[in-house]
């Protein structure tokens, strides 16, 4: 059995109300500091930093989330990516379940591993996966060798926990930007998670909000171009299927 949390955790935010980031859920939302990747559209780039010291103890996230046991179904960690704090994420997960909370969590895919070990913690919760792009061509959106196999091996890890008997209910979602791999792969990724039985996905187009500098994550009939794009996806049959317009 682990100890009760440390709270080494490095936690940069905390959104003590959420409708948006577990759906059909109210959720408190932990944003954890970090991520080994440099996503070109990140509207968290403040967050990518895993040497910039957290902004807040688990301690304090933990007496906001003892005020809201019974107004809250859950309790979703963000990033960053939050997977890369395994052990202390994992912590906090057990310490969150213990006051009640369902778990969610928003990752990447970056550490594989990391997921396997947290998904029986997280039992009965939802996980949101980002798949950028087709594995060829992520290390274009991430800046990072190898990742695409590590972001389609977490798909992997969730069906395989599933298939043995775990409950975890999860959403697949790819993010597009205007002449990039990302909306060109968009549809390919949508049709591979299709014919391996994803049951949720999400079409999402990438807000300015939070973007670095000079990264264009908009032009001229885009938003018609994604509109089209989410009516190919729709119709591959998912039984739940999301898009999200930039506004």
């Amino acid at each position: 059995m682990r100890p009760p949390c440390t709270g080494d955790l490095s936690i940069a935010g905390l959104v003590p109300f959420s409708t948006i980031d577990w759906p059909g859920h109210l959720t408190a939302t932990v944003f954890c500091q970090g991520c080994p990747w440099q996503c070109t559209y990140c509207h968290n780039s403040a967050l990518i930093s895993c040497t910039e010291p957290g902004l807040m103890t688990w301690e304090q996230v933990e007496s906001t989330l003892r005020r809201r046991v019974g107004l809250l179904d859950g309790v979703v960690f963000t990033g960053g990516e939050a997977t890369r704090q395994c052990e202390p994420l994992a912590q906090a997960m057990e310490a969150a379940k213990r006051l009640g909370f369902q778990i969610g969590l928003h990752t990447a895919g970056a550490y594989p591993r990391s997921l396997a070990h947290l998904l029986p913690i997280m039992d009965g919760g939802w996980v949101g996966l980002d798949l950028k792009a087709l594995p060829s061509h992520y290390e274009q959106v991430v800046g990072r060798a190898h990742a695409g196999e590590k972001a389609w091996e977490c798909l992997e890890v969730i069906q395989e926990y599933n298939a043995h008997g775990g409950t975890i209910d999860y959403e697949v979602r790819t993010t597009v930007l205007p002449g990039d791999v990302t909306f060109l792969d968009a549809y390919d990724v949508a049709k591979i998670c299709r014919e391996r039985g994803v049951k949720s996905f999400a079409l999402q187009q990438a807000r300015a909000l939070g973007v670095r500098d000079g990264i264009t994550v908009t032009s001229p009939g885009f938003s018609d171009h994604c509109h089209a794009l989410a009516d190919k996806i729709e119709a591959l049959g998912f039984e739940q299927f999301t898009f999200r317009p930039a506004s």
